[in-house]
């Protein structure tokens, strides 16, 4: 069944190329989606334009007489857009577009998408009934977690062996995942999770830094991608938002890749791109050590120019920029940086838990004016600042970045196999659901807005992320080519590097 999303991302593409002059039910018309720079002999005022965005970035101003320069002719299918005799092939006339998106606008006020309106109109006077609100919801919508670190518990139990490694079965009764307090995952415990979604960790230890922190990233990377392999009918591989909905509505798990700790680049922007490349589309700037470009929790360094640098290079890529385990000046100087939105994959509100690790209002508030998500972190020292903590603790972060950044702001990012203490009522994957029947307890909470925390502000942001990519691929922004400073280990002795080039 065709869900909202479809519409959207198909009346958006539409649009981009419609040559009709039509407001599109509100939504604009290309000329909303055209690019503008100064042309030959013209002020900054007066403009000649060619198909793009608009709200390009500094960095992207790479103009020749006027004209922007994309890539492959990527603007070809604007030039022809007022001619149906020049259309691309496979493209569809302008007044058959125009009356596809009338019968699509009918179909919504008709009802499709019935589940995203309803608003709270479900049974909500039980634990039970709540919990069948849930299961629908989450048939609509993917629960979409934001970290999840079995692929290192893979290593230190397995050493990346997974041959005799059974993800389809009950590892809460086989050794020995069964006597660790950090294992939480296996697939059934995440079906009965109802996951949707799920960022899988690539991380590696920061005493890996200066040394072989990119081999060891590279081999967790590998690791994933061979148990997401092993168990095609179950997990899906995904390296984009519209893949994300495709394999949630084929009834698998949505596999995303996230790299922990930007001790894992080596110092090269070549790493990150590489890393990209095979997948990764989350870097978090640091773990729990300083790089010599970003400050870690705890300190008060931020970035350096090159970490700038590294964030422009992430947004042209379309990598989500992950501010969890960052200093709060190097999460302030990321969020002034990036043009697009950032996620903080697991952490929680300062101002309910005082620790490094969480997220102060003031910063919550930047990420709102991104457009960025908070995903709420499970680890109790996070929740309570101590081992004791509840599902309700849980909630008062949730409510808590609610209160201050929005509904739109919020997401999860439990971090098990990562934590070793638990709140009661969030043993393991399998109680997501737990958690959003008792938020449906709460008149506040609609069923639109839990299904925004579960997922849906998640796939927006990675939505959003790939757009400004696809702006800056139009403007021709070329790779980042800088090169940081030499690096010294912490004890100020050179770094082990070949050479510096």
């Amino acid at each position: 069944m065709e869900t909202p999303w479809d519409v959207e991302l198909e009346l958006r593409q539409h649009i981009q190329t419609c040559a009709c002059t039509c407001n599109h039910m509100g939504y604009g018309n290309y000329m909303d989606y055209q690019m503008c720079c100064p042309g030959p002999g013209h002020s900054a005022g007066s403009v000649v334009c060619q198909g793009g965005a608009r709200d390009l970035p500094d960095v992207a101003e790479r103009c020749n007489g006027g004209h922007f320069l994309p890539p492959d002719s990527a603007s070809s299918s604007y030039s022809s857009a007022g001619d149906p005799a020049k259309a691309p092939a496979g493209s569809r006339g302008p007044r058959c577009l125009c009356v596809v998106v009338c019968v699509i606008a009918a179909a919504l006020a008709a009802g499709l998408g019935l589940p995203l309106a309803l608003g709270g109109a479900g049974r909500r006077d039980t634990p039970q009934a709540r919990l069948d609100v849930v299961r629908r919801l989450l048939r609509e919508a993917p629960l979409v977690d934001g970290h999840n670190d079995l692929a290192w518990n893979v290593r230190k139990f397995m050493h990346n062996r997974i041959a005799g490694l059974n993800l389809s079965a009950d590892l809460a009764r086989i050794e020995p995942w069964a006597r660790s307090q950090w294992s939480h995952t296996d697939i059934p415990r995440l079906r009965a999770g109802l996951v949707g979604a799920q960022f899988w960790s690539a991380y590696v230890p920061c005493g890996a830094q200066h040394m072989d922190a990119v081999q060891l990233t590279l081999e967790q990377i590998d690791v994933i991608k061979r148990l997401i392999e092993l168990h095609p009918q179950h997990l899906g591989l995904v390296t984009g938002s519209r893949e994300l909905l495709e394999v949630h509505r084929s009834g698998r798990i949505a596999s995303l890749i996230g790299v922990e700790g930007g001790h894992s680049l080596g110092n090269s922007l070549a790493v990150l791109r590489s890393l990209y490349g095979l997948g990764a589309r989350y870097l978090t700037v640091t773990h729990a050590c300083d790089t010599p470009w970003a400050g870690a929790a705890g300190g008060d360094r931020g970035l350096s120019a090159f970490g700038r640098t590294v964030i422009r290079e992430m947004n042209r890529l379309g990598m989500l920029v992950d501010l969890s385990h960052t200093a709060a000046t190097t999460a302030r100087d990321a969020l002034n940086t990036t043009h697009a939105p950032v996620v903080f994959s697991h952490s929680g509100a300062m101002a309910v838990c005082n620790s490094s690790r969480n997220v102060p209002d003031d910063i919550l508030r930047m990420v709102a004016e991104n457009g960025g998500v908070v995903m709420v972190n499970f680890f109790s020292q996070l929740v309570t600042c101590n081992d004791s903590a509840t599902m309700k603790d849980v909630i008062g972060h949730i409510n808590h970045i609610r209160k201050v950044a929005g509904v739109d702001h919020v997401g999860i990012g439990a971090g098990y196999d990562g934590i070793n203490v638990t709140p009661a009522g969030l043993e393991d994957v399998s109680r997501y659901p737990h958690l959003l029947a008792e938020l449906l307890a709460d008149p506040s909470w609609s069923e639109r807005d839990v299904m925004k925390l579960a997922g849906l502000n998640v796939v927006r942001v990675l939505g959003r992320v790939e757009e400004v990519r696809d702006k800056w691929r139009l403007a021709a922004v070329l790779p980042a080519e800088e090169v940081p400073p030499p690096a010294n280990t912490p004890d100020g002795t050179p770094s082990c590097t070949y050479m510096l080039s």
